[in-house]
């Protein structure tokens, strides 16, 4: 994805970058079994394979694949869970404008992306060719629209579609802690031991993260968070209630701004002459590489004279969270601290 203009001529698209529904989808899960003959993405024997996706739409294979192409982000909560994919597409890669070395983009998360195939790496690139060579079983990606497979160019979601069997996960009509239950039911069709003490752990610390989220909010009902995204141009002000990372923080009790959204019901755009249309206690920053950070923001007066910035309360946003207990939790414990110890400035 892009900044500028390119940002501001997808609106769509970034809208539910930001957002998405608070709905959350009960699609069933209908786990493998049966079978000794053919091997799992997690190298276990396996059988006959049937799941439900988030479209309602249940795919079968006569055995659990084990070739899985996914989105990056949907590939690293697989990869928690023990599930490993062969290929990736999506922002997977993004050389350091300092240095010039090529490194994991943030929504790679522990993949070993030396040892994928990557056959897309940014929106509408997606190599067919590549893919193919594959020999894809699963296609897996996130859905931002409804029936969509997030980062298959639309030009050719259809034929990507007809080539393998497909798995799509909600991403924005959801909330956090369904989102993640969701992934970790994928995983477990596809071998992965949600018994195991990694991923036991996991859930165990998101759990306790999500109890201490709730009682930061609890206890702070002063303090405004804001949900904010940067381009050149404009400043995006998300609503919370709209996206699946905000929309569970804010079923904890955290209180946000809530801009007057535009007609695709995500999120204002301000100019940075009008950044200071709202106050806010606490910013959370789109942390995607397509945004501009906050420390390339200096240039921008208004920004600096925003009281959270001016208090040093400005912090990342997972916008696009890799739905697994491991990641979510770590989420959930910094945006717990930030409100624990945010001084009340708005």
């Amino acid at each position: 994805m892009t900044t500028g203009n390119d940002r501001a001529s997808h609106l769509t698209r970034r809208g539910l970058l930001a957002a998405g529904g608070a709905l959350g989808l009960g699609a069933a899960l209908v786990a493998c079994g049966g079978g000794k003959e053919d091997k799992g993405a997690n190298g276990k024997a396996s059988g006959p394979w049937k799941f439900t996706d988030d479209r309602e739409k249940t795919v079968e294979t006569k055995t659990v694949p084990k070739n899985i192409v996914a989105f990056v982000g949907t590939a690293a909560a697989l990869h928690d869970y023990g599930v490993e994919v062969k290929g990736v597409f999506g922002p997977t890669t993004v050389k350091d404008p300092k240095t010039k070395q090529v490194k994991p983009d943030v929504q790679a998360g522990d993949l070993d992306v030396d040892k994928l195939t990557v056959i897309g790496n940014a929106y509408n690139e997606f190599d067919i060719e590549k893919y193919l060579k594959l020999e894809p079983e699963l296609l897996v990606s996130a859905m931002w629209l409804p029936g969509k497979l997030w980062y298959v160019p639309d030009t050719s979601h259809d034929k990507i579609s007809k080539l393998a069997p497909t798995v799509a996960l909600e991403a924005s009509k959801t909330t956090m802690a369904k989102a993640v239950r969701r992934h970790a039911e994928l995983a477990g069709s596809l071998g992965a031991d949600l018994k195991s003490k990694k991923v036991t752990d996991a859930k165990a610390r998101f759990e306790k993260a999500s109890a201490r989220l709730r009682a930061a909010a609890k206890s702070r009902p002063e303090i405004r968070v804001l949900v904010g995204s940067a381009s050149a141009e404009l400043f995006y002000v998300s609503l919370a209630s709209t996206s699946a990372d905000t929309a569970y923080y804010e079923e904890l009790g955290v209180k946000f701004v809530k801009p007057k959204v535009d007609q695709a019901g995500f999120f204002e755009s301000l100019s940075w002459e009008n950044v200071d249309t709202y106050q806010a206690d606490v910013i959370i920053m789109d942390n995607r590489t397509s945004a501009i950070q906050p420390a390339d923001l200096t240039s921008k007066p208004t920004w600096a004279r925003l009281p959270a910035v001016k208090a040093g309360q400005v912090y990342p946003r997972v916008t696009e969270p890799i739905f697994s207990y491991d990641k979510c939790a770590t989420i959930l414990d910094d945006l717990a601290a930030a409100i624990e110890n945010a001084k009340k400035v708005a």
